[in-house]
């Protein structure tokens, strides 16, 4: 019992500290241009968004909880 607070200590502290480290996100408003930002891409490549931009225009969808069980 006692490792288990403790290893609960230590995860809700880290977690803690990546949020003041991280800062507050801003979301954007229609219209604006998203910052540049890199990802990574199959085969160990990097894909960065101004590359992407280059070659036309981007459409960027997420797929929230598609890899979770339910």
């Amino acid at each position: 019992m006692h490792r288990t607070k403790a290893g609960l200590s230590i995860v809700a502290s880290a977690l803690a500290a990546a949020l003041l480290l991280a800062g507050a996100a801003q979301a954007l408003e229609v219209g604006q241009k998203a910052p540049d930002f890199t990802l990574a891409a199959p085969g160990g490549k990097q894909v960065k968004l101004s590359d992407m931009l280059g070659k036309g225009p981007v459409v960027i969808f997420t797929f929230i909880q598609a890899f979770t069980a339910t």
